[in-house]
């Protein structure tokens, strides 16, 4: 398929509107809309919100789960050349409060419930913290605050729009400006706000479908919550951009994911090994027919990789990326070999530069050498409202410094090797857990394991393996110990080993492992042995 000419989330609509404004574009239980009919109801929703004073530049908050209403709003808000924050769905009310004001979104637009939620007491209790820029409630649903528009009434408070203004209303956008702004899952503080601009959205999401070898046959499972950047960002516009369909899941939920995936011969998976595993587990797994998947996204150890290739998806694509990065920034071409698929992320993304930085000069290191990630090219314009952050995180050449450790292999493609944060300092010496890691899932009874750091008062940190054993397995530590020395300098052996489920995994909201976490699993601890 030809790359789209569009440089805009609005004009990229326009364009498969008119290439294919017929062919399904979003399915979202028994409605089904056409390209043409996207198009449609998201210029509805912005002459709606045009009406109601929204212009270029204003903030707008959507808060709902994957409802096709978050979709035309989106667009609507994109068209408008105002910028989408999308809000995170299972955050609490001052959390909710702290991104709403942090960004000054001066216009919400929510569904009333969420997941048997009461949505409107907790609009309630951020109004209590105090939202003094929001000034616009649009509500989908049948609660009603004072003061606030019912989603329905867009269409009518815009009709008085006319045709001539609804296309210049719509063409408001350029290339540079910042189409939405996403905040990390601020785990240990804060979330950060990051802007991602239209030409990101594009020229990032087609070369990511290019890897999947995407096209207009091609129907995306989307049960990634589109607040996330590999739903709004990722997802949408790799699938989008190549004419693909969208079968939108509410939010997630293993029994139903199988049935929805079998009956919409979903053929692209985009998630989480958590959401890999709980398909795996279900009891419906084997009397659903899981045959029409093919491609999709994930980030994995080779163990969680292969449990996705497992259900079906044999091409799929490990990546590598951060928000800050239009959501990946190296992606393997679905057509590698499955077992390079599984350990590594594949080439930089054509647009991206990539380079490995020695972590004390900060020089460029060769292949085959862990250092930290820097990145440069598609990357975010810098953090929100936080002009230190973005300098600590930038480099004089204009390198983004991404905080992840990892290499670039022989063959050129990347290997993540977790967090710079993440790494021990055990008895004065830097020890990298994904090394350890790795030797420790080549033992037979072990599923996955994380390693991390722990208070020792002689080592300044000990070294700790959170341990997943294999179904009906098991080992001792002593075992472990064992394996590990075959392979690994005494100072990496774990002096710690705790036992869990792997539903005991301390997990975000967006379903990734709270590294910062693992040691709350190990019981209290005296001197290291």
């Amino acid at each position: 398929m030809q790359k789209p000419a569009a440089r805009t989330a609005p004009a990229l609509l326009d364009e498969m509107a008119r290439r294919q404004p017929d062919w399904e574009a979003v399915v979202d239980g028994p409605r089904r809309w056409s390209y043409g009919q996207l198009r449609q109801e998201s210029q509805t929703v912005a002459a709606g919100l045009w009406a109601l004073g929204v212009r270029p530049g204003d903030r707008v908050a959507i808060l709902m789960g994957n409802r096709a209403e978050w979709l035309s709003s989106y667009f609507a808000i994109l068209g408008l050349g105002a910028t989408a924050v999308a809000l995170n769905t299972w955050l609490t009310p001052p959390e909710q409060a702290y991104q709403l004001n942090h960004a000054d979104v001066t216009t919400l637009i929510l569904a009333d419930r969420f997941r048997g939620r009461d949505v409107l007491a907790e609009l309630d209790a951020m109004r209590a913290i105090g939202l003094p820029t929001l000034v616009r409630l649009i509500v989908l649903g049948e609660g009603l605050p004072a003061g606030a528009t019912p989603f329905a009434d867009l269409a009518s408070l815009g009709a008085n729009v006319s045709d001539a203004e609804r296309e210049n209303l719509w063409s408001a956008a350029r290339p540079d400006d910042v189409a939405c702004i996403l905040y990390t899952s601020g785990s240990t503080a804060r979330p950060k706000g990051v802007p991602l601009q239209h030409w990101g959205l594009i020229d990032n999401m087609w070369e990511i479908g290019e890897r999947m070898h995407l096209g207009p046959d091609d129907r995306l499972w989307f049960a990634v919550s589109l607040f996330w950047s590999f739903g709004c960002v990722n997802a949408l516009f790799a699938v989008m951009s190549h004419g693909g369909s969208m079968v939108l899941q509410h939010h997630f939920d293993a029994g139903e994911a199988l049935r929805l995936i079998e009956a919409e011969r979903c053929t692209v998976f985009y998630g989480t090994p958590n959401i890999a595993l709980a398909l795996a587990e279900h009891p419906d797994r084997t009397r659903r027919d899981l045959s029409s998947l093919r491609t999709g996204a994930a980030i994995g150890t080779p163990e969680q990789m292969q449990l996705i290739v497992d259900l079906g998806v044999g091409q799929i694509c490990n990546v590598y990326g951060l928000t800050e990065a239009y959501g990946n920034s190296a992606v393997t071409d679905a057509a590698a070999p499955v077992a390079q698929r599984l350990v590594a992320s594949g080439e930089p993304l054509r647009g991206v530069e990539l380079q490995v930085r020695d972590l004390e000069t900060g020089q460029p290191l060769p292949r085959g050498q862990v250092g930290e990630i820097a990145l440069r090219g598609h990357i975010m314009p810098g953090y929100l409202n936080d002009p230190e952050t973005t300098a600590a995180s930038m480099t004089a050449d204009g390198f983004l410094l991404t905080g992840d450790l990892g290499l670039v292999d022989a063959k050129g493609w990347v290997q993540f090797q977790g967090r710079r944060k993440e790494l021990i300092k055990s008895g004065g010496i830097n020890v990298a857990p994904a090394e350890i890691e790795a030797v420790l899932r080549g033992h037979e009874a072990v599923a996955s394991v994380f390693v991390t750091g722990l208070p020792d008062p002689r080592l300044d940190q000990a070294i700790g393996a959170v341990v997943v054993l294999q179904a009906d397995a098991s080992v001792s530590e002593d075992a472990l110990r064992q394996h590990c020395r075959q392979s690994l300098a005494a100072y990496k052996v774990p002096q710690h080993f705790v036992f869990v489920a792997a539903s005991a995994l301390p997990v975000t909201s967006t379903e990734k492992l709270q590294r910062n976490r693992l040691a709350e699993l190990f019981p209290t601890l005296d001197a290291a042995p």
